[in-house]
């Protein structure tokens, strides 16, 4: 049996994981995501840059091409995530300002915005707007952002998010002051929001995506044709981020008991501290790194 994950990657690029009986894995040939996962992994908080030997080197034990990573290094430094030194004949890739702004995002996702909100105060995040056929670009523009940051359609130009969610970033980046209108609120009698939570979102898609990660990960060998744990680790990683950047972060009180979401953080959690101890001395022996 062959199950297929297709889920947004940083960009335009798609990321397309495709699990099959044997646990064999195929990525698409431009692995961004992938690549933002042993960024936040292994440079990170370094001050270093990493050898693209080392790099082609890890990403070849999850069967990724030395001619993918290359165009994905190439195409993220041309993105400005990325810069590129030359020791010798060597080349290193070290972190702009702006790809350390996306990997201290994603390391907040990851560990302190999680999956669930436990901290719900009752309110929602409204936000409205109406732009005309000739603004599609906008208006498509607008509607991913506002998903992106964890917003439902609850109805025809009319979007809502759980706790106080500050969109001024994503409307002065477009263009948009002029037409959107936001503000928050608590719903009231006969709204019930749990009602609200079922129609903004698509309740049985986002728990499909936890179960997949748990079938996946939730075994007492999972990924058992990857080589070591420093390939566990960044297909974990990489798993898991594109799980809570996907999730809007619902309130655990309006959600099932048995939500999904709430074993597979724990399995995470689980599985990257064992990975961080049992990949230190591996990862320090294959990745070859410089001070900056």
């Amino acid at each position: 049996m062959t199950a297929v994950n297709v889920v947004p990657n940083i960009g335009a690029t798609t990321l397309v994981i495709v699990t099959s009986a044997d646990d064999a894995l195929t990525y698409s040939a431009r692995p961004q995501s992938l690549m933002l996962s042993f960024l936040g992994l292994h440079v990170l908080g370094r001050d270093s840059a990493a050898y693209s030997g080392s790099i082609i080197d890890v990403f070849g034990r999850i069967e990724i091409s030395e001619e993918a990573v290359r165009s994905t290094l190439s195409r993220m430094v041309h993105r400005g995530l990325l810069t590129r030194h030359r020791r010798g004949r060597r080349v290193y890739f070290g972190l702009t300002e702006h790809a350390e702004q996306v990997l201290e995002d994603g390391e907040r996702r990851i560990w302190d915005t999680g999956a669930v909100n436990r901290d719900w105060d009752g309110t929602w995040t409204l936000v409205a707007f109406s732009l005309p056929d000739t603004r599609r670009s906008d208006r498509h523009d607008l509607r991913s952002q506002l998903i992106w940051a964890g917003f439902g359609l609850l109805q025809n130009g009319l979007w809502i998010a759980p706790g106080a969610q500050d969109v001024t970033a994503i409307v002065d980046e477009l263009g948009l002051n002029d037409n959107v209108t936001a503000f928050t609120a608590q719903q009231s009698k006969p709204t019930e929001s749990a009602d609200l939570v079922r129609k903004a979102f698509d309740l049985d898609a986002i728990a499909a995506r936890y179960r997949a990660f748990l079938t996946r990960w939730d075994s007492p060998d999972p990924l058992p044709s990857a080589p070591d744990d420093l390939a566990r680790q960044l297909v974990l990683h990489t798993d898991w981020l594109q799980l809570v950047r996907q999730d809007p972060h619902l309130p655990a009180d309006l959600l099932d008991a048995d939500w999904p979401a709430i074993r597979a953080e724990t399995l995470f959690r689980h599985l990257a501290h064992h990975y961080h101890a049992t990949t230190a001395d591996l990862a320090e022996r294959t990745i070859d790194q410089i001070e900056l």
